[in-house]
Protein backbone atom coordinates (compact mmCIF):
# COMPACT_ATOMS: atom_id res chain seq x y z
CA UNK A 1 0.00 0.00 0.00
CA UNK A 2 2.72 2.95 -0.76
CA UNK A 3 0.22 5.28 -2.11
CA UNK A 4 -2.37 5.15 1.08
CA UNK A 5 -4.41 8.07 1.21
CA UNK A 6 -2.16 9.75 -1.54
CA UNK A 7 -3.98 12.20 -4.26
CA UNK A 8 -2.96 10.90 -7.43
CA UNK A 9 -3.84 12.15 -11.07
CA UNK A 10 -3.15 10.30 -14.14
CA UNK A 11 -4.18 11.65 -17.83
CA UNK A 12 -4.42 9.37 -20.81
CA UNK A 13 -5.93 7.22 -18.23
CA UNK A 14 -9.10 5.94 -20.25
CA UNK A 15 -7.04 3.08 -21.52
CA UNK A 16 -3.64 1.89 -22.06
CA UNK A 17 -0.63 2.10 -19.74
CA UNK A 18 -2.94 5.19 -17.77
CA UNK A 19 -5.53 2.95 -16.59
CA UNK A 20 -3.03 0.18 -16.02
CA UNK A 21 -1.49 2.98 -13.69
CA UNK A 22 -4.42 4.25 -12.35
CA UNK A 23 -5.74 0.75 -11.46
CA UNK A 24 -2.51 -0.30 -9.49
CA UNK A 25 -2.47 3.43 -8.01
CA UNK A 26 -5.63 2.86 -6.81
CA UNK A 27 -5.28 -1.07 -5.61
CA UNK A 28 -2.16 0.31 -3.32
CA UNK A 29 -4.22 3.19 -1.82
CA UNK A 30 -3.99 5.57 -3.74
CA UNK A 31 -7.06 8.21 -4.32
CA UNK A 32 -6.97 8.74 -8.29
CA UNK A 33 -7.76 11.40 -10.98
CA UNK A 34 -9.18 9.72 -13.70
CA UNK A 35 -8.48 12.02 -16.60
CA UNK A 36 -9.05 11.57 -20.10
CA UNK A 37 -11.01 13.47 -22.96
CA UNK A 38 -12.73 10.06 -23.54
CA UNK A 39 -15.52 8.23 -22.11
CA UNK A 40 -12.94 5.45 -21.17
CA UNK A 41 -12.30 7.83 -18.24
CA UNK A 42 -15.62 6.91 -16.81
CA UNK A 43 -14.70 3.27 -17.26
CA UNK A 44 -11.43 3.31 -15.51
CA UNK A 45 -13.36 4.96 -12.22
CA UNK A 46 -15.84 2.50 -12.82
CA UNK A 47 -13.43 -0.45 -12.81
CA UNK A 48 -11.43 1.14 -9.73
CA UNK A 49 -14.70 1.44 -7.80
CA UNK A 50 -15.66 -1.86 -8.63
CA UNK A 51 -12.41 -3.09 -7.22
CA UNK A 52 -13.18 -1.14 -3.60
CA UNK A 53 -10.44 1.66 -4.95
CA UNK A 54 -11.27 5.32 -5.12
CA UNK A 55 -11.21 7.31 -8.33
CA UNK A 56 -12.61 10.30 -10.08
CA UNK A 57 -13.26 10.76 -13.43
CA UNK A 58 -13.01 13.91 -15.37
CA UNK A 59 -13.03 14.33 -19.16
CA UNK A 60 -10.11 16.96 -20.07
CA UNK A 61 -7.61 17.82 -23.11
CA UNK A 62 -4.17 17.25 -21.54
CA UNK A 63 -2.45 19.47 -23.82
CA UNK A 64 -5.17 22.46 -23.34
CA UNK A 65 -3.99 25.01 -19.99
CA UNK A 66 -7.35 25.13 -18.15
CA UNK A 67 -8.38 21.75 -18.51
CA UNK A 68 -5.22 20.51 -16.64
CA UNK A 69 -5.78 23.36 -14.05
CA UNK A 70 -9.14 21.95 -13.57
CA UNK A 71 -8.03 18.21 -12.96
CA UNK A 72 -5.59 19.84 -10.25
CA UNK A 73 -8.48 21.85 -8.87
CA UNK A 74 -10.36 18.44 -8.94
CA UNK A 75 -7.91 16.34 -7.05
CA UNK A 76 -7.55 19.30 -4.20
CA UNK A 77 -11.08 19.48 -3.79
CA UNK A 78 -11.83 15.89 -3.68
CA UNK A 79 -9.13 14.31 -1.91
CA UNK A 80 -7.09 17.61 -0.40
CA UNK A 81 -4.07 18.38 -1.92
CA UNK A 82 -1.88 16.60 -4.53
CA UNK A 83 1.10 14.18 -4.10
CA UNK A 84 1.46 12.44 -7.73
CA UNK A 85 1.13 13.27 -10.87
CA UNK A 86 1.18 10.52 -14.21
CA UNK A 87 1.38 12.85 -17.28
CA UNK A 88 0.72 10.03 -19.40
CA UNK A 89 -1.75 11.24 -22.03
CA UNK A 90 -0.36 11.29 -26.10
CA UNK A 91 -0.68 11.14 -29.61
CA UNK A 92 1.32 9.22 -32.27
CA UNK A 93 0.85 11.47 -34.93
CA UNK A 94 1.43 8.92 -37.77
CA UNK A 95 4.21 7.83 -39.65
CA UNK A 96 4.89 10.18 -42.64
CA UNK A 97 8.31 11.38 -43.06
CA UNK A 98 9.08 15.07 -42.75
CA UNK A 99 8.69 16.00 -46.17
CA UNK A 100 5.44 14.37 -45.89
CA UNK A 101 4.24 16.24 -42.49
CA UNK A 102 2.02 19.10 -42.19
CA UNK A 103 3.05 21.91 -40.10
CA UNK A 104 -0.60 21.92 -37.97
CA UNK A 105 0.17 17.91 -37.43
CA UNK A 106 3.75 19.14 -35.78
CA UNK A 107 1.86 21.71 -33.81
CA UNK A 108 -1.03 18.80 -32.91
CA UNK A 109 1.39 16.23 -31.53
CA UNK A 110 3.59 19.02 -29.48
CA UNK A 111 0.48 20.30 -27.80
CA UNK A 112 -0.73 17.28 -26.40
CA UNK A 113 2.48 15.58 -26.18
CA UNK A 114 4.68 17.89 -25.01
CA UNK A 115 2.90 20.82 -23.41
CA UNK A 116 0.99 18.59 -21.89
CA UNK A 117 3.42 17.47 -19.51
CA UNK A 118 4.76 21.05 -19.40
CA UNK A 119 1.21 22.07 -17.83
CA UNK A 120 0.98 18.94 -15.65
CA UNK A 121 4.56 20.36 -14.03
CA UNK A 122 3.64 23.96 -14.04
CA UNK A 123 -0.24 23.25 -12.45
CA UNK A 124 1.16 20.13 -10.38
CA UNK A 125 4.03 21.12 -8.82
CA UNK A 126 3.18 23.99 -6.62
CA UNK A 127 0.60 21.47 -4.52
CA UNK A 128 3.00 18.50 -4.17
CA UNK A 129 5.27 21.08 -3.37
CA UNK A 130 3.06 22.10 -0.37
CA UNK A 131 2.27 18.53 0.69
CA UNK A 132 5.95 18.45 1.46
CA UNK A 133 6.79 16.91 -1.66
CA UNK A 134 5.63 13.93 -4.21
CA UNK A 135 6.74 12.95 -7.61
CA UNK A 136 5.58 13.56 -11.46
CA UNK A 137 5.90 10.69 -13.57
CA UNK A 138 6.54 11.72 -17.65
CA UNK A 139 5.58 9.21 -20.44
CA UNK A 140 8.01 9.95 -22.84
CA UNK A 141 9.84 7.24 -25.49
CA UNK A 142 12.63 5.33 -26.56
CA UNK A 143 11.42 7.06 -30.22
CA UNK A 144 12.68 10.39 -27.88
CA UNK A 145 16.10 9.07 -26.87
CA UNK A 146 17.59 7.90 -30.71
CA UNK A 147 15.53 7.78 -34.11
CA UNK A 148 13.79 4.69 -35.49
CA UNK A 149 10.87 4.14 -33.20
CA UNK A 150 8.70 7.08 -34.39
CA UNK A 151 7.90 9.93 -36.89
CA UNK A 152 9.78 12.78 -36.73
CA UNK A 153 6.74 14.91 -34.68
CA UNK A 154 6.30 11.90 -31.74
CA UNK A 155 9.87 11.56 -31.52
CA UNK A 156 10.66 15.15 -31.57
CA UNK A 157 7.74 15.46 -29.14
CA UNK A 158 8.83 12.73 -26.78
CA UNK A 159 12.77 13.71 -26.98
CA UNK A 160 11.44 17.17 -25.65
CA UNK A 161 9.84 15.49 -22.47
CA UNK A 162 12.63 13.63 -21.45
CA UNK A 163 14.61 17.46 -21.73
CA UNK A 164 11.18 19.21 -19.57
CA UNK A 165 11.90 16.18 -16.90
CA UNK A 166 15.64 17.18 -16.34
CA UNK A 167 15.06 20.74 -16.46
CA UNK A 168 12.08 20.72 -13.91
CA UNK A 169 14.25 18.23 -11.62
CA UNK A 170 16.55 21.07 -11.66
CA UNK A 171 14.18 24.16 -11.01
CA UNK A 172 12.39 22.40 -8.55
CA UNK A 173 15.15 22.05 -6.23
CA UNK A 174 14.45 22.63 -2.82
CA UNK A 175 10.77 21.17 -3.25
CA UNK A 176 11.17 17.65 -2.60
CA UNK A 177 9.40 17.10 -6.10
CA UNK A 178 11.09 14.56 -8.24
CA UNK A 179 10.52 14.54 -11.83
CA UNK A 180 11.40 11.49 -14.16
CA UNK A 181 10.25 10.28 -17.31
CA UNK A 182 9.66 6.26 -18.38
CA UNK A 183 9.84 5.83 -21.87
CA UNK A 184 7.93 2.88 -23.15
CA UNK A 185 8.84 0.53 -26.32
CA UNK A 186 6.07 -1.45 -28.05
CA UNK A 187 3.45 -1.63 -26.25
CA UNK A 188 -0.17 -2.79 -26.77
CA UNK A 189 -1.92 -0.10 -26.08
CA UNK A 190 -4.78 1.57 -28.17
CA UNK A 191 -2.09 3.96 -30.22
CA UNK A 192 -0.82 0.26 -31.39
CA UNK A 193 -3.68 -1.63 -31.44
CA UNK A 194 -3.71 -1.83 -35.10
CA UNK A 195 -0.49 -3.25 -35.54
CA UNK A 196 -0.87 -5.56 -33.22
CA UNK A 197 -4.09 -6.54 -34.32
CA UNK A 198 -2.55 -6.97 -37.90
CA UNK A 199 -0.28 -9.28 -36.88
CA UNK A 200 -2.40 -11.71 -35.30
CA UNK A 201 -4.67 -11.77 -37.89
CA UNK A 202 -2.07 -12.35 -40.00
CA UNK A 203 0.03 -15.02 -38.04
CA UNK A 204 2.99 -12.86 -37.37
CA UNK A 205 2.23 -12.42 -33.77
CA UNK A 206 6.13 -13.52 -33.40
CA UNK A 207 7.32 -10.40 -35.05
CA UNK A 208 5.99 -7.85 -32.70
CA UNK A 209 8.98 -6.74 -30.74
CA UNK A 210 11.58 -9.48 -32.54
CA UNK A 211 14.24 -5.98 -32.64
CA UNK A 212 14.58 -6.14 -29.18
CA UNK A 213 16.31 -8.97 -26.70
CA UNK A 214 13.38 -10.10 -25.09
CA UNK A 215 11.39 -10.33 -28.77
CA UNK A 216 7.92 -9.29 -27.86
CA UNK A 217 6.34 -6.33 -26.87
CA UNK A 218 4.97 -4.90 -23.66
CA UNK A 219 1.71 -5.22 -21.87
CA UNK A 220 0.63 -1.77 -20.29
CA UNK A 221 1.06 -3.43 -16.96
CA UNK A 222 4.53 -3.70 -17.44
CA UNK A 223 5.13 0.07 -17.80
CA UNK A 224 2.45 1.40 -15.26
CA UNK A 225 4.49 -1.01 -12.71
CA UNK A 226 7.74 0.89 -13.61
CA UNK A 227 5.91 4.43 -13.44
CA UNK A 228 4.28 3.24 -10.19
CA UNK A 229 8.13 2.59 -8.48
CA UNK A 230 8.90 6.19 -9.78
CA UNK A 231 5.96 7.78 -8.34
CA UNK A 232 6.62 5.67 -5.15
CA UNK A 233 8.96 6.46 -2.10
CA UNK A 234 11.13 3.48 -3.43
CA UNK A 235 12.33 5.88 -5.83
CA UNK A 236 13.36 8.61 -3.01
CA UNK A 237 16.39 9.30 -4.65
CA UNK A 238 15.42 8.76 -8.67
CA UNK A 239 15.55 12.29 -9.90
CA UNK A 240 15.64 14.18 -13.46
CA UNK A 241 15.95 10.54 -15.05
CA UNK A 242 14.34 8.96 -18.20
CA UNK A 243 14.15 4.87 -17.52
CA UNK A 244 13.63 2.87 -20.94
CA UNK A 245 11.22 0.24 -20.59
CA UNK A 246 11.65 -1.22 -23.45
CA UNK A 247 12.72 -4.80 -23.55
CA UNK A 248 16.47 -3.46 -24.28
CA UNK A 249 15.58 -2.27 -27.40
CA UNK A 250 18.14 0.82 -26.46
CA UNK A 251 20.89 -0.50 -25.28
CA UNK A 252 22.52 -1.46 -28.78
CA UNK A 253 22.98 0.39 -31.85
CA UNK A 254 21.70 -1.59 -34.82
CA UNK A 255 24.34 -4.77 -35.42
CA UNK A 256 24.46 -8.31 -35.98
CA UNK A 257 23.32 -10.18 -33.12
CA UNK A 258 25.88 -12.60 -31.58
CA UNK A 259 22.86 -15.33 -30.62
CA UNK A 260 23.80 -18.77 -28.85
CA UNK A 261 24.88 -21.22 -31.16
CA UNK A 262 24.55 -19.04 -34.19
CA UNK A 263 24.84 -15.83 -35.63
CA UNK A 264 21.78 -13.92 -36.57
CA UNK A 265 21.11 -10.72 -38.21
Amino acid sequence: MRFRDKSIIVTGAGSGIGRAAATLFAAEGGLVVVADRTEGADETARLIAEAGGAARAIRIDAGLEEDVARAVDLAVAEFGGLDVMFANAGISGGMANIFDTDVALIAEVLRVNLIGPFLAIKHGAPHIAQRGGGAIVLTASVAGIRSGAGSPAYSASKAGVINLAQVSAQQLTGSNVRVNAICPGLTETGMTKLTFDYAREAGKSDRIGRLNPLRRGAQPEELARVALFLASDDASYVNGQAIAVDGGLSSSHPVTKQEFGRTAV
